[in-house]
């Protein structure tokens, strides 16, 4: 006779398929609670201003529809400025409207910097969402104007992303740039330690090029007890090197 057939296997299979869709479920209520903070920068009060190298200057966080047509037009042609030779170089190409879409999608949410005469002069597109069943922080653009670039905003700015994923316990912060971005890979993998994330295609699939990587840098989270403390003091230890004009590492 044959005997009977093992269920071992289709129950690890199920076991398998209960686990993943626990964890999918609970990035999903992750990123649900995030997506509910009004303005994620409450939990961030002292990053609302930086003050350094000659500029002073105000962080706002906005959803992209609470942007009045002003800061809707100046995010869309700061990005057209800083990145439009740099798709049109790669295989996405640039589309006007296609990359105002993307800017102001309702999951969009945006860092708004401001000079003193209220002048926007920088922003930040990121989202909370859901990639390959994790739940993350996904920095779509983040672009400066000539006149704030070198001064240690980019950093700052990139800093309030990894605390703001901390305080909503996201897994990382995720980002795309183009492998022939030289500024970018040195910016985002040499200066600030992101590394090529397990999701990024390699430069080859099944003969089609790819001329993007993906990055990201995982958030680590202390304890429940610890947290709130930790953060604060982190918090306050950079208003401190902030005020004294010490570049955060």
């Amino acid at each position: 006779t044959m005997g009977r057939k093992s269920t071992k296997g289709a129950k690890e299979r199920k076991q398998r398929r209960k686990e993943e869709n626990a964890k999918l479920s609970e990035s999903q209520t992750k990123v649900d609670l995030a997506n509910k903070l009004e303005d994620p920068m409450d939990l961030l009060q002292p990053f609302k201003k930086f003050e350094r190298n000659g500029v002073s200057l105000t962080i706002e966080c906005k959803h992209a529809k609470e942007l009045d047509k002003d800061t809707q037009d100046f995010v869309f042609q700061l990005c057209k400025d800083n990145m439009q030779q740099l798709y049109e170089a790669s295989d996405w190409g640039w589309n006007n409207r296609e990359k105002r879409d993307e800017l102001l999608e309702e999951k969009a949410r945006h860092l708004i910097v401001r000079d003193e005469q209220g002048m926007p002069v920088a922003f930040v597109h990121f989202r909370f969402d859901i990639e390959i069943a994790e739940h993350v922080l996904y920095c779509y653009e983040i672009q400066l104007t000539a006149g704030v670039q070198r001064k240690g905003l980019g950093k700052f700015l990139m800093q309030i992303l990894e605390l703001m994923a901390y305080k909503t316990e996201m897994l990382k912060v995720m980002l795309t740039t183009f492998k022939h971005n030289e500024a970018g890979i040195k910016f985002f993998m040499d200066a600030l330690k992101y590394e090529v994330d397990e999701s990024s295609p390699g430069d080859y699939v099944y003969e089609k090029e790819f001329t993007y990587h993906i990055l990201s840098k995982s958030i680590k989270q202390k304890s429940a007890v610890s947290k709130p403390a930790s953060v604060s003091k982190t918090a306050t230890e950079q208003t401190d090197k902030q005020a004294n004009g010490v570049e955060v590492k």
